[in-house]
C-alpha cells in the first residue's frame, strides 16, 4: 500500500470508538484499545529543508558504503519528507523505492518489551519473575528477572560479534535461540551481577522472547502480531519464521542489504564491492532484531512508543540508565527503548541494515531511517537520526503553526562531522 495513502490512517479517539473498545475488551480480546497508528501531516516540508535532509542521508550512505537508504521525517508544524535514496546496488540503475521493506533491527527490542508489559498486565507473568521460571537449564541466571532482560541490566553478554562471521558464511542457517543465548551467557563469569548497570545484550532479548513463548504457549511471531502489529495497524511488519528469506511482507519488494568483505592491502574497505546478505534467516535476530518492516511502520511505531500508546512512557522509563559510562546525561535507556534528548525510540543493526526510528512526544516530530550496509556498525545510524532531527527542528512553521522549541542538546553540523570523521568509505566533499 503506498505510503501516502497509509499515512491517512488516524488514531481512533471518538466516543463511539471507545464504546466499541469497551465491548471488545468485555469479550476477552486484548486489554488495550485497537489503536491505529498515524503520522501527519500530508504536506511536503519546504524545499530547503528537504534538500538538507537528502544531503545528510546521501553523505551518510557514502560514509557507510551503502548503495541505498530510505528516510522519513514527519514534522506536524511544517510538513513531511519521505524518500528512497540511491540505488538497490552499488552504481546500479534501479532506484530505491520508499515502500521497500527491510530488517528493522533492534527496534524489535522495544516491541518484545511491549509484549512483556502487556502480558504482565494480564497476570500471565510478573516483571519480577526469574527467567528460570520459564526457561530451564540456566540455573546461573536464577537471579535475573524478566524486567532486567527488557532493561538490558541482566549482565548477559552478546552473540553478534562472535557469530556474525558464521552468519555471513551461511546466511540460510537456522539458529536455535538457546544457542544464541548460550554465547551471551558464555561472556560472563561467576560474578554475574544482575541489575547493576546497562549492557547491550542481544542475547538478553532473545532469552526474553523465549521466556514469553514458554509463559504464553504462543510463538514470538504470534505474540508480536497480537500485542503490537495488529493494535497499531502495522500492516507491513512481521517477525518471519526461521526459513531463510528476503525481508518481505506480503507482496512488498525488499531493500537489498549488504556488507563489505573486501579490503585493500592497507586495510581499507573496497567500497564498490558489496556482498549481498538480503536473504537470511530471521532466527539470528529473533526477538532482538528479527522484525521486518517498512519506513512508515517503524516511524508510526516510534510515535506510539513516544506517546505511550501500548505501554505508558513513565512506566517504561521509570529508571533510565546511561547507555555507556561516557554517554551524556541525555543519552539513556530503559524498557527496551533509548532516549536521546527529548526523542524516544530505538536503533542499531541487523546484518545488511542499519535502522533507527525516534519520536518526540511533545512536538510529535518523528524521524526514521535505514541504510542498506551494516559494516560500519550502529554508530552512524544514531548520529544520522540526531542530524536529521536537528535539521527538522529548524523547519519553519506553515499555515499559521509555530515551529516548536525542541531543545535538542546538539546541532546538525555536530553529528554530520562525526559521521564524516568515522567514515569507512570516502565521503564526497560538498
Amino acid at each position: 500500500m503506498p505510503i501516502r495513502s497509509r499515512i491517512a490512517r488516524a488514531v481512533v479517539a471518538s466516543l463511539g470508538a471507545l464504546a466499541l473498545v469497551l465491548t471488545v475488551v468485555a469479550c476477552s480480546s486484548p486489554a488495550h484499545p485497537n489503536v491505529v497508528a498515524s503520522l501527519a501531516p500530508h504536506s511536503q516540508l519546504p524545499d530547503a529543508t528537504r534538500q538538507q535532509l537528502s544531503a545528510a542521508v546521501t553523505d551518510a550512505m557514502a560514509a557507510t558504503g551503502s548503495s541505498g537508504a530510505i528516510a522519513g521525517v514527519w514534522a506536524p508544524w511544517s510538513g513531511t519528507w519521505v524518500q528512497g535514496l540511491g540505488s538497490t546496488t552499488w552504481g546500479g540503475k534501479t532506484p530505491v523505492d520508499p515502500d521497500m521493506t527491510f530488517r528493522a533491527g533492534p527496534v524489535t527490542r522495544a516491541m518484545t518489551c511491549d509484549v512483556l508489559y502487556e502480558v504482565a498486565d494480564r497476570g500471565t507473568v510478573r516483571l519480577t519473575d526469574s527467567v528460570t521460571k520459564y526457561v530451564s537449564g540456566i540455573p546461573k541466571l536464577s537471579e535475573v528477572t524478566l524486567q532486567q532482560l527488557c532493561d538490558g541490566t541482566s549482565g548477559i553478554g552478546s552473540y553478534r560479534g562472535v557469530l556474525e562471521p558464521l552468519l555471513r558464511m551461511t546466511p540460510g542457517r537456522t539458529w536455535d535461540p538457546r544457542e544464541l543465548v548460550g554465547y551471551g551467557i558464555g561472556q560472563v563469569g561467576e560474578d554475574l551481577q544482575p541489575g547493576v548497570g546497562f549492557r547491550d545484550s542481544d542475547a538478553g532479548y532473545v532469552l526474553l522472547g523465549l521466556a514469553l513463548e514458554r509463559a504464553t504457549g504462543k510463538s514470538a511471531s504470534a505474540l508480536l502480531s497480537e500485542y503490537v502489529f495488529d493494535p497499531l495497524g502495522l500492516s507491513s511488519s512481521k517477525l518471519p519464521g526461521a526459513t531463510a528469506s528476503e525481508p518481505v511482507v506480503g507482496s512488498s519488494q525488499p531493500l537489498p542489504g549488504y556488507y563489505l568483505a573486501s579490503r585493500t592491502k592497507s586495510g581499507a574497505y573496497v567500497c564498490d564491492k558489496q556482498t549481498d546478505i538480503t536473504e537470511q534467516s530471521a532466527s539470528f535476530g529473533f526477538t532482538d532484531s528479527g522484525v521486518v518492516s517498512d519506513i512508515e511502520d517503524v516511524a508510526a511505531y516510534a510515535h506510539a512508543l513516544a506517546e505511550g500508546t501500548l505501554v505508558p512512557t513513565k512506566k517504561r522509563l521509570a529508571a533510565p540508565l546511561a547507555v555507556a559510562p561516557t554517554a551524556p546525561a541525555w543519552f539513556t535507556t530503559a524498557g527496551g527503548v533509548v532516549k536521546v534528548g527529548p526523542l524516544i525510540g530505538q536503533y542499531g543493526q541487523a546484518s545488511g541494515y542499519l535502522t533507527a526510528a525516534f519520536a518526540d512526544p511533545a512536538s510529535d516530530l518523528v524521524v526514521a531511517v535505514v541504510l542498506n550496509d551494516s559494516t560500519a556498525g550502529q554508530g552512524p545510524i544514531i548520529d544520522l537520526v540526531r542530524e536529521l532531527a536537528a535539521i527538522a527542528s529548524m523547519a519553519p512553521g506553515v499555515g499559521g503553526k509555530a515551529a516548536p522549541a525542541l531543545g535538542l542538546p546538539w546541532t546538525a553540523d555536530q553529528f554530520h562531522a562525526t559521521i564524516a570523521k568515522n567514515a569507512i568509505c570516502p565521503v564526497p566533499r560538498s
